[in-house]
């Protein structure tokens, strides 16, 4: 059996639909990182940062039994959604997601590298290590 995520690597650019809500505070940070690294999540996520109204990272099936993408996708959002640390804000998230499949012959560290950095590109930081809302969670294995 392959380790987990080996050779199914997918980068994901996720946004919220309502203005009035923002992805870049803690309690919205710490809230996603532990839906993504409950046991019963599905997915494993690996590098992610947090803008303030969309979010990029990548991830990768735990297993070969896991939920289809779709699914997993309802699944995180949903919680996110019922746990938001404001519920009267709770999010809207946009229906639709864009994802794409890390080819073997690409340089994860090169996409890696350019999504870490769209927060000095948005002029929220001077460099990409003062961005707070960024982290690993899980390593996958392209």
């Amino acid at each position: 059996m392959n380790a987990p995520g080996a050779g199914n690597v997918l980068w994901f650019t996720v946004c919220i639909g309502s203005p009035r809500v923002r992805l870049d505070r803690d309690d919205v940070h710490h809230l996603l990182v532990s839906i993504w690294s409950a046991p019963n999540s599905q997915w494993l996520v690996g590098d992610y940062v947090l803008m303030p109204d969309h979010l990029h990272f990548c991830a990768a099936p735990r297993s070969p039994t896991s939920l289809p993408l779709k699914n997993w996708m309802k699944w995180w959002r949903q919680e996110a959604s019922k746990h938001w640390p404001r519920p009267e804000e709770a999010p809207i998230w946009q229906r639709d997601y864009w994802d794409r499949q890390l080819r073997h012959d690409e340089s994860y560290t090169e996409k890696w590298h350019y999504l870490r950095n769209n927060p000095v590109r948005a002029k929220l930081v001077a460099s990409a290590d003062d961005w707070p809302f960024q982290g690993h969670i899980h390593s996958l294995i392209l």
